[in-house]
């Protein structure tokens, strides 16, 4: 069971001294082995090849150096957003993305609910799990993190909210970066650095 065990399972179905697996079996297997190594290659390839755009275009570059965007979330968010300046501002990219909470009013009262999920669901699970790497990263590196307002700001969401609301937090805040990061041309640098004491 499992993905690990694949390359043992390949070993046991191209021997044709094993007898654990019968004749006909072997042969579908032997199919279906061929194909997972095709789908392999051309991986490679297009990995390869999104690599390459990604070293060639200057916004994907920019956009990977924002703490928990890398090669692919970058390459992801220059190819759908395209001309971030559609939107007028990172907040309305990150409701595009459906990043933002679904509000409910009543009474003057105003009602935050669960995320919108409208949007591209494939760059908001991207944002959302470089946002969890980004999480992970800064809780190793703690004296780093409470050294910038972004860290802290991280922190004290932490003390308040439960680990999954905070990270989509973070993605939102990391869509909005990235919209100003598109607009502006800029390149993403740590705000508030504060001197160590």
């Amino acid at each position: 069971k499992g993905a690990c065990n694949v390359t043992r399972l390949i070993k046991i179905i191209e021997d044709g001294k094993d007898d654990r697996i019968s004749d006909v079996a072997r042969e579908v297997l032997c199919c279906l082995v061929d194909q997972l190594r095709q789908t392999d290659a051309r991986i490679v390839g297009l990995e390869r090849k999104l690599k390459a755009w990604h070293r060639t275009n200057e916004a994907s570059q920019r956009l990977a150096t924002i703490p928990g965007i890398g090669m692919i979330t970058a390459t992801a968010l220059v190819a759908t957003v395209g001309d971030a300046s559609q939107f007028r501002s990172g907040s309305q990219l990150a409701a595009w993305l459906g990043l933002v909470p679904r509000q409910f009013s009543t009474g003057g009262k105003i009602r935050l609910g669960r995320i919108t999920k409208h949007g591209d669901g494939y760059l908001r699970r991207l944002l959302v799990h470089g946002a969890r790497a980004a999480l992970r990263w800064s809780r190793r590196t703690e004296t780093i993190v409470a050294t910038d307002r972004y860290g802290q700001w991280q922190q004290a969401l932490l003390a308040r909210r439960p680990t999954n609301i905070v990270l989509v937090a973070m993605a939102n805040k990391m869509a909005r970066i990235a919209w100003a990061l598109l607009t502006r041309g800029d390149s993403y640098k740590p705000q508030g650095v504060m001197a160590a004491a």
